[in-house]
């Protein structure tokens, strides 16, 4: 039993590292669309997070922030899928399919994380709140 256990672990390391290669990798071959799909899924995230850590810093605010995050992460993720994966986007159900892929789920993410961020560090200074 423990045998069998240890190598469906060592293969599913084995599949995660395949996976985590072929995404830091130009040009990869995706036979298993739902992985690439992951792979853009779980990069938005880091992405929303990230902006939402610079946003908080810089301190943006309003409609700029939100618009910026826009483009700023649609655009990551276009050039990743187009010029560094270069992979045919009607394989996956076109340009949009693949922009909108857990978009919604980054959004929240980097709005929570630039709340948290800007009130932790700009709110008081604002207001002269004593």
């Amino acid at each position: 039993m423990s045998t069998k256990t240890n190598t469906l672990e060592r293969s599913n390391e084995k599949q995660l590292t395949s996976i985590w290669t072929r995404a830091y990798t130009a040009n990869s071959e995706w036979p298993d669309k739902d992985e690439f799909l992951d792979v853009i899924y779980w990069a938005r995230q880091a992405i929303g997070i990230i902006l939402g850590i610079c946003w908080g810093l810089i301190p943006l605010k309003g409609f700029i922030g939100l618009f910026l995050f826009v483009i700023v992460n649609a655009g990551i993720i276009y050039f990743y899928f187009t010029n560094f994966q270069n992979i045919d986007e009607e394989e996956y159900g076109g340009v949009w399919e693949l922009c909108k892929e857990g978009f919604m789920t980054s959004f929240a993410g980097f709005l929570v994380t630039w709340i948290i961020i800007y009130s932790g560090l700009h709110y008081g200074s604002e207001n002269n709140i004593l």
